[in-house]
């Protein structure tokens, strides 16, 4: 797998882009063939846009380093469309402060969350695919304000931390 794996695609042409299984089908094979086992298919058509709109296909293995948007503030906002993930949010010292189960279809398939709060998620079935919509617009140096308690997304220690918030779900979900 090439290190120049786009982090995500081309937003398709035109003035209509019809959502479907077959453009869903696209992305998530290049989700499994991405080093990060995840991508990004926006469908706003610059960086400046004021509203992005994307899906989000990511695979189990996929790392997403606690983050929060504050420069400048950014409300989120996912949908489940296929899959099931734990969503965390987390306290200013790194303690979980949610952790919720979404899943596509289920009682709870998505979240909507207010600008400047940690948070991360663990995708929990192959080929989870997400809609998500954020502010925009994107600029790579100040869009992400990544969590100082939680490992850099390809360290060694990201692997255990990933481990340790699936434990955290499997505790508040799975207990027996």
């Amino acid at each position: 797998m090439s290190s120049s794996f786009p982090r995500a695609l081309a937003a398709p042409a035109g003035d209509l882009v019809v959502l479907s299984r077959e453009l869903v089908a696209s992305v998530t094979q290049a989700s499994r063939e991405s080093p990060r086992r995840r991508v990004i298919q926006p469908f706003h058509k610059s960086d400046a846009d004021p509203l992005h709109r994307m899906l989000n296909i990511i695979q189990p293995d996929s790392y997403v380093r606690p983050h929060r948007h504050l420069d400048p503030p950014k409300a989120e906002a996912w949908v489940l469309l296929q899959g099931k993930l734990a969503f965390f949010t987390f306290e200013e010292d790194g303690r979980v402060r949610d952790c919720l189960e979404l899943e596509a279809g289920g009682e709870h398939f998505g979240v909507d969350l207010a600008p400047g709060i940690f948070h991360s998620l663990v995708a929990l079935t192959p080929d989870t695919v997400i809609f998500e919509v954020k502010t925009g617009p994107y600029a790579p140096a100040n869009d992400k304000t990544f969590a100082p308690w939680a490992p850099e997304e390809g360290s060694p220690e990201a692997t255990h931390y990933m481990a340790r918030l699936r434990e955290d779900y499997q505790r508040r979900y799975l207990r027996p």
